[in-house]
C-alpha cells in the first residue's frame, strides 16, 4: 500500500508520550486560517512511500521508543485522508508492540475503514478548532459537528485521547466558549490530557513562497 508523505521527525517529543517517530502525511481537506503547514494541503504532493518501506525506516528507531515509552505518531496534514495506508503500517507496528498515535482534526465521516484504524491506534490527539460552531466554520471552513462526533465515538470505544485547542486572542479565548469547552470535556471519560496551544504565525512564509494570499489572523 502506498501513501503520500510530507516529512518525518525522528525524535519528536511533543506529539504523544515519550520519544516519537512522527510521520507528517500529505493532504488536508480543511483550510484553517492559522495553519502553519500549508504545504501539506495538497494530497498529491510530497513523497510516495510503500507502507513496508516506511516500516523499515521506523523500526531502526525502536530502541528509542522502548527506552522512553514512546512510539509512532501519524500527523499531517490530515492523516485520516490516507486511512488504508496507515492501517497497513499500524498492523506491522503492532506486531512489534510499538505504540501508535494519530494527530487528527477528526473532522471526517466515521467509515468502516476509519473504525478499523481506530482499533489499531493506542492514542488520539484531537485538535478542536472551537467548541463554538460559528467560530469553527470561520476558522477552518468546516462545522465542528463531525469533529465532536468523532471524539464522542472515541469515548464510546474507550480510546485514550489528548484534546488540544489553539488559543487565538480575541477569537478562541472567549470566556463563554471556554466554559462550554470545559463542560463538554467533563462529559468524556477518555481524556487523558488537555492542552492550549499558543497561536503563532511562523508559517506565514510558507504561504508567501506558495504564492497564496495571506489569511493569517492578526491580533
Amino acid at each position: 500500500m502506498n501513501g503520500n508523505i510530507h516529512s518525518f521527525e525522528t525524535f519528536g517529543t511533543l506529539d504523544g508520550p515519550g520519544i516519537r517517530f512522527v510521520v507528517f502525511m500529505q493532504g488536508c481537506h480543511m483550510k484553517c486560517q492559522f495553519c502553519h503547514n500549508r504545504d501539506t494541503w495538497d494530497i498529491n504532493s510530497g513523497t510516495t512511500y510503500n507502507h513496508i518501506d516506511l516500516f523499515n525506516i521506523i523500526i531502526k528507531y525502536k530502541n528509542y521508543f522502548e527506552s522512553s515509552n514512546g512510539g509512532v505518531t501519524i500527523s499531517g496534514g490530515e492523516p485520516l485522508l490516507q486511512t488504508d495506508f496507515i492501517i497497513e503500517l499500524f498492523k506491522l507496528l503492532k506486531n512489534e508492540n510499538i505504540s501508535t498515535a494519530i494527530d487528527t482534526s477528526g473532522n471526517l465521516e466515521i467509515t468502516d475503514s476509519v473504525k478499523k484504524l481506530i482499533d489499531l491506534t493506542d492514542l488520539f490527539l484531537v485538535d478542536i478548532k472551537s467548541i463554538n460552531n460559528t467560530i469553527s466554520k470561520n476558522l477552518s471552513g468546516l462545522s465542528n459537528i463531525r469533529e465532536l462526533d468523532f471524539i464522542n465515538y472515541l469515548n464510546l470505544r474507550n480510546k485514550p485521547i489528548w484534546i488540544r485547542q489553539v488559543l487565538i486572542p480575541g477569537i478562541t479565548d472567549k470566556e463563554p466558549d471556554l466554559i462550554n469547552l470545559k463542560k463538554y470535556i467533563l462529559t468524556l471519560s477518555n481524556v487523558e490530557k488537555f492542552e492550549f496551544l499558543p497561536y503563532h504565525d511562523s508559517g506565514k512564509y510558507k504561504w508567501i513562497e506558495l504564492r497564496i494570499s495571506i489569511s493569517f489572523i492578526r491580533h
